[in-house]
C-alpha cells in the first residue's frame, strides 16, 4: 500500500488513513508491531514529527498502543477494528455520493448504477 500524499489534505491525517488500511486490510495484524516513527517516515518521505503526530492520534484512538519494550503494536481489539472498518467505509460511500449529486445524479439513479455494476461482478 503506497504513501499518495497530496497536498490538498494534511499530510498527518493522510498518513492516518493509510495506517488505519493497513490495519484493516491485514498489512499491519492484530498484536503487530508496527514500524518505528523513524522508518515509517522514511517510507512516506514525511517528517518524523509528522508522522509523530499521525501514530499519536491512532494512539488516542486506541487503533495502535504503546508497550514500553517493544514500540507500537496494532489493537488486538478486533470490535475496535471492525469499527474503524466500517467508520472508513461510510466516509467512502458519503464521498462517493457527494461526488455523483455534484454530476447532477438522484438518489435513485446512483443505486440504479450501483445495482447495475453489481451485477457484472
Amino acid at each position: 500500500m503506497a504513501w499518495n500524499l497530496d497536498s490538498d489534505r494534511p499530510i498527518y491525517a493522510q498518513i492516518l488513513e493509510v495506517i488505519q488500511l493497513r490495519v484493516i486490510a491485514g498489512v499491519y495484524k492484530p498484536g503487530e508491531k508496527i514500524p518505528s516513527v523513524r522508518e515509517l517516515a522514511a517510507e512516506a518521505g514525511v517528517n518524523p514529527n509528522t508522522m509523530q503526530k499521525a501514530l499519536s492520534e491512532l494512539e488516542r484512538s486506541g487503533l495502535v498502543m504503546t508497550v514500553r519494550t517493544s514500540g507500537r503494536v496494532v489493537t488486538e481489539d478486533m470490535e475496535m477494528i471492525r469499527q474503524t472498518r466500517n467508520h472508513l467505509a461510510k466516509e467512502q460511500v458519503k464521498e462517493f455520493i457527494d461526488r455523483m449529486k455534484n454530476l447532477g445524479f438522484e438518489t435513485e439513479e446512483i443505486v440504479r448504477l450501483l445495482e447495475q455494476e453489481g451485477e457484472y461482478e
